[in-house]
């Protein structure tokens, strides 16, 4: 995403079972592309940990993460690990529509954030401050924009945890609902069985 929306083009989207995922991309600007990786995973994370403290946000995050989801599989048509992946995630959010009005999908959406963020922060702190990792994101950036790996890896894993709190601080500022005012609101906007 911010590869394209930098005038980028990205040419394939990979995972790896050991070491991750990996974007190869054409163009784009290095200053944002580089740390998106580990910050939009956070943003991403900390937006979701907001949505699941309310079912009609994890409905409409749901909807989100189910398109973003299979859009994946146009860059992984032959990567098998992420083809199953992204179909095994788009049946278990489809499915928590059906359960219990849909209250199952608060805690999926809530789930999944809270591990996109802690993920990201514990990838950020592994790779990039624990054990430098010399083909990383942060060595590229800071040969690129000067300071060292590790200081970008402390910096970039503070900004990951202030998305997570804000999050869980704006979803409790924002959805104030008893559950059953929230099942009752979800009724109005996609009810299910």
């Amino acid at each position: 995403m911010t590869a394209i929306l930098t005038g980028g083009r990205v040419k394939s989207i990979s995972l790896d079972p050991h070491e991750g995922g990996v974007t190869h991309m054409l163009g784009g600007k290095q200053a944002f592309t580089l740390p998106a990786g580990y910050l939009g995973s956070s943003l991403i994370g900390g937006l979701l940990i907001f949505c699941g403290f309310d079912i009609v946000a994890s409905k409409v995050a749901s909807l989100v993460l189910g398109v973003c989801f299979l859009l994946t599989l146009w860059w992984a048509r032959r990567d098998w690990l992420t083809i199953g992946t992204v179909l095994a995630a788009v049946g278990l959010l489809v499915g928590c529509w059906f359960i219990a009005h849909a209250e199952a999908l608060r805690f999926v959406v809530l789930f999944i954030g809270v591990m996109s963020s802690l993920y990201s922060a514990w990838d950020i702190c592994d790779d990039l401050i624990l054990r430098k990792v010399n083909s990383s994101d942060a060595s590229v950036f800071a040969e690129r924009y000067g300071g060292s790996s590790q200081c970008w890896g402390v910096i970039w894993s503070l900004v990951s945890l202030i998305f997570m709190i804000a999050g869980i601080l704006a979803g409790i500022a924002a959805f104030p609902e008893s559950a059953t005012q929230q099942k009752q609101d979800s009724q109005k906007f996609i009810p299910t069985i």
